[in-house]
């Protein structure tokens, strides 16, 4: 076995920030759209809906599902400019990868409101609260308390899923490595390099979720 060589890399260390940056652009954003859309989903599910509304969200919630979020991505950027929707590489990252995640993330807040006391809702009533009041200041802070841990979950997924739009004109951090294996074949020492910074990156979001559990805690409490 050869001897490794990590001093390879060395010559590309000043294009990494702009990677890093790009995946962190497009895995903040994914989440950002994540949460407006997993919240919007996951509550209007827990109520009584026309059939038609109601078909709409579930088809969109299996579709995507259960499709590869690599198609997904193909569709979205590759796909609407046939119907002469042009999106630009990273906002089709950022579009897609909410989508994505919003879909898987909206059953989890389902779920979380769904295991809110039903007491919680008689009492709204009894002060006043209108249905609409009643969900966005009593049931969602607690829902959400329950969700945050597979929220932060769903956000290091997103930081690792941003690997798959190296397949995109975009140089993101896997499409950076794979630039420099070109030039370098060094795989080993360019991927391992890879991965230890995308492991710092999702690792990060565990002790943001657990100063924003104790925050949340706080503030529900």
């Amino acid at each position: 076995m050869r001897n490794l060589d990590f001093s390879v890399i060395a010559p590309y260390f000043n294009l990494l920030p702009e990677a890093i940056a790009i995946t962190l652009k497009v895995g903040i954003g994914g989440f950002i759209v994540t949460i407006i859309i997993s919240m919007m989903v996951g509550s209007l599910r827990t109520r009584k809906l026309c059939r038609a509304v109601h078909f709409l969200l579930t088809v969109y919630v299996e579709f995507f599902r259960g499709t590869p979020l690599l198609i997904q991505i193909f569709v979205v950027y590759y796909g609407l400019p046939s119907f002469g929707i042009k999106i630009e590489p990273i906002t089709a990252s950022i579009v897609t990868m909410g989508l994505n995640s919003g879909a898987y993330m909206s059953e989890v807040v389902r779920a979380a409101i769904l295991s809110v006391d039903r007491g919680q809702y008689e009492a709204a009533a009894m002060l006043g609260y209108k249905p609409v009041q009643t969900i966005i200041h009593i049931i969602l802070p607690q829902a959400l308390r329950i969700a945050v841990p597979s929220y932060m979950n769903g956000f290091s997924s997103i930081i690792k899923e941003t690997s798959l739009i190296s397949v995109l004109p975009v140089v993101e951090l896997t499409k950076l490595g794979n630039q420099i294996y070109a030039k370098t074949y060094h795989p080993f020492e360019i991927y391992i390099t890879m991965a230890i910074i995308y492991f710092i990156m999702t690792y990060s979001v565990t002790f943001f979720a657990k100063w924003l559990e104790r925050r949340l805690s706080l503030w529900v409490n």
